[in-house]
Order: C-alpha cells, then structure tokens, then sequence
C-alpha cells in the first residue's frame, strides 16, 4: 500500500501532501471522495430511516413541535450499519480503506459507523478526543468524516486543533451545556487554537482519534449539517472499548478483548439522549 493507490477515477486517492499534512497536523481532507448522486441517496436512505421510527439502541427520535431539543427529534443514529445494508457498505468501503492504510500503514478494522443530521438550533459538540471513547490499545483510532451537506461556521462544521495528535488524552472538564451535546470539554492547550474545517458534500475529513476536536451549534434557520463517520482501527490493535464491535473491510467480524474505561464516543447530557 502507497500513496499512489489509484481510485475510480484513476487519480491518486491520497496525495503526498495530503499524508504529510495528516502526519504533521493530525487531519487531512480528501475532497470530493463520494460522488454528489451518492450522497444524496445515503441522505435519502437516513430520511426513510428515520420517518420509519426508532430503532432501541441505535436511535430513538422524538416527536418535533415548539420547544422540543432538535437533537432529540433529529437524534444521531449510532452503529447505523448494524441495521442498514447501504450504511454499512459506507463503513466498508474501499475508497475509504484506502486512505485508511495508507495513514495507518497496515491492514485496517471497522469499529463505528454514525450518522448526525445536526438540524437547525442544534447544539454541537464541544471539543474531545475520540480515543477517549474507544480506548483503543495500542495507538489509537483514525476517523473518516464524510460531509453529506455544504458544511460550514454557520451550520456547526468541525472545528480541529492541530499538533494535539502527538498528545495524550487529557482529562475532559465538563462542558456547556447549553452549547453542547456531550457532556466531555477538552480546553485547547496552551498556544495551541482550533481552527475550521469546511466542507462540501462528499468530502471526507481524515483525523487521528487523539486529535482535539469538536463543533459550535448549528445556527442557521433552515439549513441541516449532516455527516456519516466511520471509526477505524488497525489490525494489530489488541484491545477496544467493549461498545465497539470490530469488521475486517470484508465485514467479517473480529472480536478483540476489551480495553477499560471505554463508551459511546460522545456522552450525552441526561435527559438529552443516552446517559452512561
């Protein structure tokens, strides 16, 4: 595996810059890695998803009306490719898997899909790690963070801190509740500052899982920020959080003992969602 995979197209899928900047700052943005027709139908799929109801123990939305938290009626569906054909070959699929061993330089493994619809006035997620999350041993995770909307300041796209990849996990203060989802906050480290990552639809932004990130609240009035993301690990991983169930890009299922201190990557505060 190099950086000179070739995809559909027959362009290199990551370039030597895109590496570089991986390894230097953490992330790194392949753009237009999906096609427009292919998000629109993934978006499509989530809609029917959702208008379908809720499925216990991937997502549970509520009915929307005045005054209801919208991430409540528009919840995040966690492991959406336990329970749909079209996520999971997201998870799986081999664009993907390229960049993926090219960053990490081995074989990898599948251990989270996501989708968050991120309507209008919802809050977003305050800065974190998601190694926190996923207690991956040895190393850490790599996620792909596929932008299924134009994502941008307005609307609550991803905000990174670069360097913080070559960091350990600190430990979380508690954050605002009244901006965030999650109830982990991770302060920038000293002389260090988030900086916005903006997207297009079919995008994928690229990051370590020790890297500090996270998202403001979508302000804007009628414009949703959705994204599919996918949590990768290499396959000489020996240990992971027990919530994550780990696939070889094949989908066959790789069972791995389980690390300590480990949960569903962004823990939401009671009563807006599942509290661990």
């Amino acid at each position: 595996m190099t950086v000179t995979d070739i995809g559909a197209a027959g362009a290199p899928i990551l370039s030597q810059e895109e590496l570089r900047r991986y390894q230097e700052d953490g992330f790194t943005v392949v753009r237009g890695l999906f096609g427009y027709e292919e998000i629109d139908r993934l978006c499509a799929e989530f809609a029917a998803l959702r208008a379908a109801g809720p499925v216990p123990g991937h997502f549970e939305p509520r009915a929307d009306g005045p005054g209801t938290d919208p991430l409540r009626a528009w919840p995040r569906v966690m492991h959406p490719h336990e329970i749909n054909d079209l996520a999971r070959s997201m998870l799986l699929d081999a664009r993907l898997r390229s960049v993926l061993e090219t960053l990490l330089g081995e074989e990898v493994l599948a251990a989270q899909s996501m989708f968050y619809f991120k309507p209008p006035g919802a809050r977003g997620q305050a800065l974190h790690q998601d190694n926190f999350y996923l207690r991956v041993e040895p190393g850490t995770c790599v996620a792909a963070w596929v932008a299924c909307d134009v994502i941008d300041r307005e609307n609550g796209g991803l905000e990174v801190v670069p360097g913080t990849h070559r960091m350990e996990l600190f430990c979380p203060e508690e954050a605002d509740v009244e901006l965030s989802f999650a109830r982990e906050y991770v302060p920038p480290p000293p002389g260090l500052t988030p900086v916005p990552v903006d997207l297009e639809p079919g995008d994928v932004l690229f990051f370590n899982g020790s890297l500090v990130h996270g998202s403001q609240p979508n302000h804007t009035a009628d414009r949703f920020r959705r994204s599919f993301i996918g949590h990768y690990v290499g396959r000489s991983t020996e240990r992971i959080g027990g919530y994550y169930r780990t696939l070889t890009m094949s989908g066959d299922r790789v069972a791995l003992p389980e690390s300590e201190g480990a949960g569903p990557c962004g823990t939401e505060f009671a009563p807006h969602g599942q509290h661990t």
